[in-house]
């Protein structure tokens, strides 16, 4: 049963996958929510591309149960296809078309498409600005640097308004400034435009700015599943707060900051001086879990 309806874009459940005698993906189960930015994250070979491949229509599964935009991605047809979006890390193409030529011409493959609720494509100059390439609209392709090339690769992938976007590595080769443009895109596209969007990326900074929940695969098994903070708290479990008062320094472990540091202040006043409060990083959190769902396929074997 079709579970779009009730606001899930994708919803996949014990999702297995083996090549041979080889088992890559072992029942797999999460969905992900209309306007959700969920990321993708684990180690290499943890089964990540053959998930997201899976998820595309481009690699069919061994076992389990896969919807996504309320269609089995085996069987997805070309009206489906044009309701998702792909940016791959990298792809070949004419170095002599210009970027704005091609994007206007790839528009064409999704005129046909257009529904009342979606105006598909986008008009490229608008494309073209939200990607910040304006300046380089009419150059050719072979004469872009490696961040430009990477934008363009993103326009490539939203040229036709998907409703999903999956983003593989996406902000490989941009500067900070390129960085920050990108993501403050992508949450326009899902804040604005209630694009549901997959991430993998090794950047677990871009992780936990972009995300609104967090996945963690390891050994082709889904070993964590929260946002930020709550994988946080799961592993962590307590955050450090500092201060100095009376000239003295101090530390206390709890799992209440905010509380704590309301109590200090109502106890102390102006004496609480340099207050600091450190939560475990996402980048903690993730080898933490990697190393703790190791420990555990080790102790299985």
């Amino acid at each position: 049963m079709s579970t779009e309806s009730e606001g899930v874009a994708l919803d996949v459940d014990r999702l297995r996958m083996r090549y041979g005698t080889v088992d890559v993906l072992h029942d797999v189960t999460f969905q992900a929510r209309h306007g959700e930015v969920l990321a993708l994250l684990g180690p290499n070979g943890a089964g990540k591309t053959t998930t997201i491949e899976i998820l595309e229509g481009f690699r069919i599964r061994s076992q389990g149960r896969v919807a996504v935009l309320g269609t089995d991605p085996a069987h997805g047809d070309e009206r489906w296809r044009a309701r998702i979006g792909v940016v791959l890390q990298s792809w070949r193409d004419h170095g002599k078309w210009r970027v704005r030529e091609l994007l206007a011409h790839l528009g064409t493959y999704y005129t046909a498409y257009t529904t009342p609720e979606i105006q598909r494509p986008w008009d490229p100059d608008e494309l073209i600005a939200a990607v910040g390439l304006t300046e380089h609209a009419h150059r050719k392709l072979k004469t872009l640097s490696g961040g430009q090339r990477r934008r363009l690769d993103v326009a490539i992938g939203i040229v036709g308004r998907p409703e999903l976007l999956f983003l593989d590595e996406p902000t490989a080769g941009f500067d900070p400034q390129a960085r920050h443009e990108f993501h403050d895109l992508v949450r326009r596209l899902a804040d604005d435009h209630h694009t549901t969007v997959l991430l993998t990326t090794h950047d677990l900074d871009e992780a936990e700015k972009l995300a609104d929940r967090i996945l963690v695969l390891n050994g082709g098994r889904i070993v964590a599943d929260g946002t930020a903070n709550q994988l946080a708290r799961r592993i962590a479990g307590q955050d450090e707060v500092r201060w100095l008062c009376a000239g003295r320094r101090f530390t206390e472990r709890t799992t209440d900051s905010t509380g704590f540091a309301r109590d200090l202040f109502a106890r102390h006043g102006e004496e609480v001086q340099e207050l600091e409060v450190h939560r475990a990083s996402l980048e903690h959190t993730y080898l933490a879990l990697v190393r703790e769902a190791e420990t555990i396929q080790e102790g299985t074997r």
